[in-house]
């Protein structure tokens, strides 16, 4: 299993190597058992940070927790709280030079994990065949026939699937 803590310290040292000034960190990662939508946060704390992991990553390959950790370690650094500009150019000369993959938005075959997000509503474009999916019920979902997809196609609801159901 992956030590969490190490691979921070590793990152953090991989940024500061490259001249890349991070803010003060919490060398302890916080493990998130519960979360299925997203792999990494950084919430600031006072004038430090606390990075938190899927737990699911600890079960992945080295790289993609380096990739999740590395890309929540940026988010420390001044000016990047968001995926802007110099957030982009610190993922780029990262990736560069230790052959990471820090993207804006990781994704489960990306990261080489099991998706265990709830899909209970799939809707798709009848006309090029983009998938949406919505955990719960909406307008989209009751009225597709409201709603166009950005290449101008219609929306129907493909796949339902009740809660009840999926118990």
């Amino acid at each position: 299993m992956i030590n969490a803590d190490e691979l921070l310290a590793e990152c953090i040292r991989m940024a500061k190597a490259l001249g890349i000034r991070t803010g003060e960190i919490d060398p302890a990662v916080r493990i998130n058992s519960r979360a299925t939508k997203r792999f990494g946060m950084c919430t600031k704390k006072g004038k430090g940070y606390t990075i938190e992991i899927a737990a699911r990553l600890l079960d992945a390959k080295r790289q993609a927790c380096m990739d999740v950790l590395m890309h929540e370690v940026l988010h420390t650094c001044y000016g990047c709280c968001n995926h802007g500009k110099r957030w982009k150019q610190y993922a780029q000369r990262v990736n560069d030079a230790y052959g990471l993959n820090v993207t804006v938005r990781g994704t489960c075959p990306g990261l080489g994990v099991s998706d265990i997000s709830k899909r209970r509503y799939v809707i798709t474009c009848q006309k090029c065949g983009k998938v949406f999916y919505r955990e719960r019920r909406s307008r989209l979902v009751d009225h597709p026939e409201m709603y166009r997809c950005s290449c101008g196609g219609c929306l129907e609801v493909a796949e339902y699937q009740d809660a009840s159901e999926k118990r």
